[in-house]
């Protein structure tokens, strides 16, 4: 991963009130129902889960607390002790395995782990090498495994700048670049689209894909204290949600979510030099 862990680990105080922002919160819970969606079909109340650069467990504790087995992984420290934390004050210890290592460099026992779900959130924007980092995203799955994948979407840059920042001539100019930067991690960010990371889905064997917009009203809502109302906030939750997988939403919501199944029976094949959805991949193992 491009990016050195300190930086995460010296903005854990920013994030973590991130987290408990209304636009924090929606992350979390639209992402929550979108996967409920799929997580009944793989028949099984305890599923294991795997969660590659999952912080401080912002999804796999929701998981962890519906009976799921989740292993974190992250290469950030400080990340994985707040994850331990939160693990032990929502009752879930058990059900969390936490690993210090690089979400695309997976230590065997875990490569080769047969998980039932992959979780891939937010982990794309930090990355050079994307079909690479998401077929060492499903090498872990099980047949008939469950990947979900989260990043922010590039078409909201332009329309978020506008409406927030009133300012029309940056929001031109992020018409074209696919690059943002994060004041929070203090990081430059590569952009995606869902229609851009979907045929590289579909080239690693992927199939089934289903497309969600997650805030893909409350980002261009520009009273953020109303946010913090508990009836606003509530409405503004029931509006997300029944509009995530509505078009046109979820193409200029704030982030994209697109899950899908892999079906192919257990092997291992060698990409050589092959190019996906417009990037080189590096040769590499995928295990499908």
């Amino acid at each position: 991963m491009p990016e050195a862990p300190e930086k995460f680990n010296t903005a854990m105080a920013t994030w973590q009130e991130w987290q408990d922002a209304p636009w924090g919160r929606l992350r979390y819970s639209i992402a929550e129902a979108n996967l409920l969606r799929h997580l009944d079909d793989l028949g099984s109340e305890s599923l294991r889960i795997l969660d590659l650069a999952g912080g401080d467990g912002g999804d796999a504790i929701r998981l962890a607390a519906r009976g799921h087995h989740v292993t974190i992984v992250d290469y950030a420290p400080s990340m994985l002790a707040v994850a331990t934390e939160r693990a032990a004050a929502g009752g879930v210890t058990e059900l969390i395995t936490c690993v210090e290592a690089d979400a695309t460099d997976l230590p065997r026992d875990l490569a080769d782990g047969e998980f039932d779900v992959v979780l891939c959130h937010n982990l794309l924007q930090y990355m050079d090498d994307v079909p690479g980092t998401l077929a060492s995203a499903l090498s872990p799955l099980k047949p008939g495994g469950l990947v979900s994948v989260m990043a922010i979407n590039r078409h909201s840059a332009p329309l978020n700048i506008a409406v927030r920042e009133m300012d029309p001539e940056a929001a031109l100019a992020a018409l074209d670049t696919d690059q943002a930067r994060t004041q929070m991690f203090n990081s430059t960010l590569t952009l995606h689209t869902a229609d851009e990371i979907i045929p590289t889905l579909r080239n690693l064997g992927c199939r089934d894909i289903a497309h969600y917009g997650i805030r893909s009203f409350c980002d261009y809502i520009t009273d953020d204290a109303r946010k913090h109302e508990p009836d606003f906030y509530a409405a503004l939750e029931r509006l997300e949600l029944a509009t995530t997988a509505r078009p046109p939403y979820m193409h200029t919501a704030r982030l994209f979510q697109l899950t899908a199944w892999v079906y192919q029976e257990l092997g291992v094949i060698r990409l050589f030099g092959l190019r996906v959805g417009g990037w080189a991949v590096r040769p590499t193992l995928v295990r499908r």
